[in-house]
């Protein structure tokens, strides 16, 4: 007898929107650790401004960010037309976040184009709307 897997019923957009909740969700909680709270998120010449995680800037508003991204995507992601729709669009704000990036705005926590914030933010914009349109379903798979 061959047991089916919670995940195996899953669409690929489903999946990205759950893996990608997740580690949005752990982010945002790690996040509020490094910069000790959230603190006044929107002044930059806090203590909790610009920390770092690895080698991605972090400051209270970046977390809550996080946190919200997380779980929508989340809550998103028992629904196949509800996965693609919310990857579809977190993949567009990124991709814009990207671009404006780029101008060193630094309400964004972006230090212009060399920051490795705008990279990873251009990254999981293409994969997000890749997961959101093109790749949303695999072959075979029920869209509900």
């Amino acid at each position: 007898m061959r047991m089916a897997t919670r995940a195996g019923n899953r669409t690929p957009a489903q999946l990205f929107a759950l893996a990608f909740g997740v580690v949005y969700l752990a982010v945002g909680i790690v996040g509020i650790f490094v910069t000790k709270g959230f603190g006044n998120f929107a002044h930059e010449h806090t203590a909790n401004y610009d920390k770092t995680l690895l080698i991605f800037h972090l400051n209270p508003l970046h977390n809550i960010v996080h946190i919200v991204l997380g779980l929508v995507w989340i809550g998103a992601a028992g629904r196949h037309s509800a996965a693609a729709g919310v990857n579809t669009l977190f993949g567009v704000v990124l991709l814009l976040v990207f671009v404006l990036g780029l101008f060193d705005l630094h309400f964004l926590a972006i230090d212009g184009a060399g920051d490795p914030d705008n990279y990873l933010h251009l990254a999981t914009g293409l994969l997000a709307v890749y997961f959101g349109t093109a790749g949303a379903a695999g072959p075979g798979t029920a869209r509900t």
